[in-house]
Order: structure tokens, then C-alpha cells, then sequence
């Protein structure tokens, strides 16, 4: 029978306006199928319509579908049509009276009916199963498999679309994405019961539908953890890239009750790197997205807790605890901190690069856009490892990559390995001394004014698709007052705290700060937040793991 795979049963529907027909269908349909198909029925037609759009919203199957013609405010020829737009893999079969044959004959053209069946149907054996038999042969040789993953509806062009299509991705969430203008994307919206003025439209594995959502309601909607499971823990560590993963291995793997809280994604910058070829113990290289993926794994089955989009707002100390406070009000308390909290890229602020943000212009890898850029010219702007690794990945299916560098060479801020891989990469090519002067486009980027810095000329070129890897802005606003940072925003730690390497005059314990501790006893810093910080993913997960280490000296002497 069913090739019952999936873990919600492929659905036999039937609608019958007559209760007693209804009933006596149903069931003779569940004596013979009811083992590997769910028999779904209805008494009208917009009752059936209406289940046919939460079986659509939640992602499962109907494999045939059988309407009886006389039924009032719609009839079953109508209302198959309708239900052809929801699923049109599903096999059709009309009920129909001997005196109604006629215009069941003409519905064969009209809703591409595959079959008509008369009333009675009795015995079944003879007159509906074998009917029904060979219409779910049909089905099953088609390919109306279920995608069992979140789907999104959105506009090519659109950074919101964009926004919850990266969220989703590194957050390693599956998904599929429709375009609204294709089939499907029109059905899922249909469906839904909305147009394309809220979009993009967000559809769970359990059918819940979200319009235009939020990266907190989406990541609770799609099985993230936002809430914490406790008040109080021993390590709160803020930020889950390289540093903060290594800090949440390590101090629940030591026996501290480990809460991680990231603002949108774990791995940071590092998790949307193509492709990392230095880091310890992978000969061939390993991605960004491989090795979050890993090391989050590695830190829940320690016990730690992660929390995603969650943004801390601020930080406290109130005696031996340490407040964290959450965007929405609540906080969280613990014995020690560690601010990991990591860098984000600068923003462009050439005209017209804001308003193409998402729409042809992203900041860092935005992986999800890589398969578009096929036999493409692509701009990439930067000179440090993130923008070479991404020239690199990029070049394999682009036409051309050019790599926008405002300095007068790679060698200050490009490991040697990648500028020689660069080199010998014959559709990339580096422009040094240039900067991006202007973006144009409407609905998407379609044109870059190019500035030779050195000459002081300007060249417009045709561009669909620019990357920006620029800068290193750390994350660290919300901290002003609490802690001391250096005049770029990094976080000043042990000796760095002060000119002459001596504890701060405001420090009221009676040992100097540790290595990578704050002015605020107890707080930490690792990676690329603290100043003078190596910005290498191996130092900030050796920080993260030597941040735990010296954690556990406070808490031994607190």
C-alpha cells in the first residue's frame, strides 16, 4: 500500500455534503486504507478547502481526493478546481449520479478528473477499490514528496526575505525557499490566506505560519532555544563565536552549569566563512558552518545551554552575581562572565549602499546567495582572510570575482596561503587602491562607481552581487560604564587595563586583575573583542578555553 516514510500520514480526502454518504464513505475507505492512509473527511466544500489549506500549511500529503458533484454554494467540479490549485499532484474522483455522467464526462477536461465514480458504490471490493488502488499506484510513481522542512515565501530582491533566509541557514535550520511569483510559492501563500504584501511568509515543519517574523519569535517557532532553563548559573558566556563556543565546551565540560546566549547565530564571522585552511587538525580545510557545527554539538552534549536571539542589553555586578540583562527586560544571573561578544562588519557608507543592504550587497559570506551567483561577476570588498576566503569559494561557479582593496597590498592582512591561492586563480582578479564610491540600482544592485584612490579616477561597472568584508567593529555599546575599553570599543583585560600594566584605581581586590579579566571582577573577555586580540580563530577558541581556566581560580578564591 502507503509507503508510509514520513511522520505524518499521507491523507485520503472526501467531501460530501449528504452526512450519511459522507460517513459511509470514510468508512470504506479506513476499512481498507486506514492502516497507511489517513481518511480525512468533510460535509461541504469549503470545509474541505479549509482542510486541505492546514494540510498544506503543516506539510503533508494528499494523495486522492474525492468530491461529490451535487453540493450546494459550490459543486465538486468547482470545488476540485479549487483544491487543484492547493494539490495538484493529488488523483481527482468525482461522485456523481447517473443522471449527472454528462458533466462528469466534461469535467475530465475541465479539472483533468481521473476518474468518475457512481453512487452507489456497493459492493466496494468491486466498484471503489480498485478504482482507489490504482489511482495511489499513480500517486506514489509521481514525485508530490513533502518537504518536511520550513519553507519561506519571499521576493528575490528583499532584504527581509534575506534576513531569515541567512538566520535560518547559520543556524543550520533546513528549509526551502519559494520565490512568490513560481507555482508554489502562489500556493503556500494561498494556502496561508495572505498575498505578497507580507512577506516574507515563514511556514514551520508543524504548520505554524509567520508573516515578516522576528529573528526571537522565528528561532522559538523553529525548535532554537530563547528561553533559559534557570535564573542562576556558575558561567554566563556572552557571544557564540569561536571563543564563546570554546568557552562553553570547556566550562560545562567542567562541571559549571554553562548557559551560551548568542544575539543571532552561533559561529560569528568565523561560522560564515567559506572556508578556514589553517586552523589545527584539518589538513584539507574545514567551513565555518562545519565547525560551529561541531563545537555547538560538542558544547549541548557537555550540558550547556544555548540561547539564540537573545541580545544582552547589560551587564551588573551586584556583589558576588553578575546580572545579565535581556532586549526584552528579563535577565539571568551567575558567579562569573565571559564576553565573547566578537566583532561584526562595518557598513559601507558610499550612496545608495543602505538602501541595497540585502538586495544584491551583503556584509559577510551570505552563503545562501552563493548558488545565484553562477557565471556572475561578483565584487567582494576587503583584503583580510574573511573577503580572500570567500574570493576563493566564490570563484568556482562565478564568472569573475574582483577584490576591492582599499590598501596597497594583501600582505598586511591576508595570510600567505590565500594570497597565493588568489594569485593562481585565473578569474580572480585584485584591484588595490579602490574603494566603492557609489551603489545604483532600484529593485537590486545593478551598477558600482569604482574609486581609484591612488589616481583619483572613478569607473562605473556593471554589478548584481557585492560581499562586503570590511573593518572590525566590536559589539561592545552596551557595556559603556560597566567596563573599560579601549577608544575603538575593545575590551581592556589583565594588563592591558591600564598604561603602566598596574591594576585599575577603582579595583577593590587585593590580587591583580587575571589575564583576561576586566575592570569588573569576575568578567572576562576572549577573542576578537578584546583589544590587541590575535583575530584568528584559533586564538579565540584558546582564549575561550583559558577564560574557563581562569574562571575557575575566581570562583576558588571568591
Amino acid at each position: 500500500m502507503a509507503q508510509a516514510t514520513d511522520a505524518a500520514r499521507t491523507v485520503i480526502l472526501t467531501v460530501d455534503d449528504d452526512p450519511g454518504v459522507s460517513r459511509a464513505i470514510a468508512r470504506d475507505l479506513r476499512r481498507r486504507y486506514g492502516g497507511d492512509y489517513r481518511i480525512v473527511r468533510a460535509e461541504s466544500a469549503e470545509a474541505a478547502l479549509d482542510a486541505l489549506r492546514e494540510l498544506k500549511l503543516r506539510g503533508d500529503l494528499v494523495a486522492v481526493i474525492l468530491a461529490d458533484y451535487r453540493m450546494p454554494q459550490m459543486n465538486g467540479i468547482d470545488f476540485l478546481e479549487e483544491a487543484m490549485g492547493l494539490y495538484p499532484g493529488a488523483r481527482r474522483v468525482l461522485l456523481t449520479a447517473y443522471a449527472d455522467t454528462n458533466a462528469a464526462i466534461e469535467a475530465i477536461n475541465v479539472v483533468d478528473l481521473d476518474h468518475y465514480l457512481l453512487k452507489p458504490w456497493d459492493p466496494p471490493e468491486e466498484k471503489l477499490y480498485p478504482v482507489v488502488d490504482d489511482l495511489l499506484a499513480i500517486w506514489r510513481s509521481s514525485d508530490f514528496r513533502p518537504v518536511p522542512e520550513t519553507k519561506i515565501v519571499g521576493h528575490r530582491w528583499s532584504a527581509p526575505s534575506s534576513r531569515v533566509r541567512e538566520f535560518l541557514a547559520r543556524n543550520q535550520v533546513p528549509y526551502r525557499w519559494y520565490s512568490s511569483d513560481e507555482p508554489e510559492g502562489l500556493r503556500l501563500l494561498e494556502a496561508a490566506g495572505t498575498d505578497d504584501r507580507c512577506l516574507p511568509l515563514v511556514l514551520t515543519s508543524d504548520g505554524t505560519v509567520l508573516t515578516e517574523p522576528e529573528p526571537a519569535d522565528l528561532a522559538a517557532h523553529v525548535g532554537l532555544a530563547t528561553t533559559p532553563a534557570a535564573e542562576f548559573y556558575d558561567l554566563v558566556v556572552i557571544g557564540g563565536g569561536p571563543a564563546g563556543l570554546g568557552a562553553a565546551v570547556y566550562g560545562a565540560s567542567e562541571g559549571l552549569r554553562t548557559v551560551l546566549v548568542e544575539r543571532s547565530a552561533t559561529g560569528g564571522q568565523a561560522g560564515q566563512s567559506s572556508r578556514i585552511e589553517n586552523y589545527l587538525g584539518f589538513p584539507y580545510g574545514v567551513s565555518g558552518a562545519q565547525l560551529t557545527s561541531r563545537a555547538r554539538r560538542q558544547a549541548t552534549r557537555f550540558g550547556a545551554e544555548i540561547l539564540t536571539a537573545r541580545e544582552v542589553t547589560g551587564l551588573e555586578v551586584n556583589g558576588a552575581a553578575r546580572l545579565v540583562r535581556f532586549s526584552d527586560g528579563s535577565a539571568i544571573a551567575a558567579h562569573s562572565v565571559i564576553l565573547a561578544t566578537g566583532v561584526s562588519y562595518r557598513k559601507l557608507s558610499a550612496p545608495g549602499c543602505d538602501d541595497l543592504t540585502g538586495r544584491g550587497l551583503y556584509y559577510g559570506s551570505a552563503l545562501t546567495e552563493a548558488a545565484a551567483c553562477e557565471g556572475q561577476d561578483v565584487y567582494i570588498v576587503g583584503g583580510a582572510n574573511s573577503a580572500g576566503q570567500a574570493a576563493m569559494y566564490l570563484s568556482r561557479g562565478a564568472k569573475t570575482v574582483t577584490l576591492l582593496v582599499r590598501g596597497g597590498s594583501l600582505d598586511a592582512s591576508m595570510s600567505y596561503y590565500l594570497i597565493q591561492q588568489i594569485e593562481e586563480t585565473a578569474n580572480i582578479t585584485v584591484r588595490l587602491r579602490t574603494v566603492v564610491d557609489a551603489a545604483h540600482g532600484t529593485e537590486h544592485l545593478e551598477r558600482l562607481t569604482l574609486k581609484d584612490t591612488l589616481k583619483g579616477k572613478n569607473e562605473e561597472v556593471d554589478a548584481q552581487w557585492m560581499f562586503a568584508f570590511i573593518g572590525a567593529a566590536p559589539l561592545t555599546d552596551w557595556l559603556e560604564g560597566t567596563v573599560l575599553r579601549d577608544p575603538r570599543g575593545f575590551i581592556l583585560a589583565g594588563p592591558d587595563l591600564t598604561p603602566d600594566g598596574r591594576p585599575p584605581a577603582d579595583w577593590e581586590l587585593d590580587r591583580p586583575p587575571y589575564h583576561l579579566e576586566t575592570s569588573a571582577p569576575g568578567v572576562f573577555v576572549a577573542g576578537d573583542a578584546r583589544a590587541l586580540s590575535a583575530k584568528r580563530v584559533a586564538s579565540a577558541v584558546g582564549e575561550g578555553a583559558m577564560a574557563v581556566m581562569l574562571v575557575h581560580r575566581y570562583l576558588e578564591q571568591s
